[in-house]
């Protein structure tokens, strides 16, 4: 009879990838060893070994938890059934709110992806495009007429160019938090939206 996992494989499983997480984005995926991330988690490295095989998968886990963390947000988020504006409202303010949760897995995604190999940059890829999607079909709710034009999806772009890269400035110990910023982006944006001048209007 097969031996079932011990009842802390998971919380186990769960803190590597928060100190593995932790380390990547302070030193990146290149400076970080095995054995820093052994180190952290105050195990040996054959046992480190157990859970992952290598430093690769350790960076896909990051990503791809999170990224399924920000698809599952979306889908909260359309089961609300929102009117449009307060549904974009929602997609926007607590995606910022998740970022700041987030934030190394974030980085990670934003900036180690690259050394992953190519197949599990596709299917990181392919959740990160249906998010987008789901973006820029909210957007289109709130401006119908966006869905003739071919701005829906650059105007979704430039918004995710507004909180991708919050991380890089916005500092966890500062002043303005990701919790106060959320809001403000989502008036900022709502505030430009409206101005947009597509042809024909």
């Amino acid at each position: 009879m097969a031996r079932g996992r011990a009842s802390t494989f998971d919380a186990q499983r769960e803190e590597i990838l928060a100190q593995a997480a932790r380390l990547f984005a302070a030193q990146g995926f290149v400076g970080t060893s095995m054995n820093e991330v052994a180190e952290a988690c105050k195990l040996s490295k054959p046992t480190l070994y157990h859970y992952f095989r290598d430093k690769h998968e350790l960076a896909m886990q990051i990503c791809e938890s999170h990224v399924a963390r920000l698809a599952a947000l979306v889908d909260e988020v359309k089961a609300e059934q929102l009117a449009p504006r307060e549904q974009l409202r929602a997609l926007i303010e607590r995606f910022v709110r998740e970022y700041g949760l987030a934030q190394d897995a974030h980085r990670v995604l934003t900036e180690d992806v690259k050394f992953l190999a190519e197949a599990d940059r596709e299917r990181l890829l392919d959740v990160q495009r249906s998010v987008v999607a789901a973006f820029a079909d909210s957007l289109v709710a709130v401006r119908p007429e966006l869905n003739a034009s071919t701005l829906a999806k650059p105007l979704t772009m430039l918004l995710f160019g507004m909180i991708n890269w919050m991380h890089t400035w916005l500092r966890p110990e500062g002043e303005l938090g990701h919790e106060t910023m959320a809001p403000l982006v989502a008036d900022l944006f709502f505030g430009g939206i409206a101005a947009v001048q597509i042809s024909g209007d």
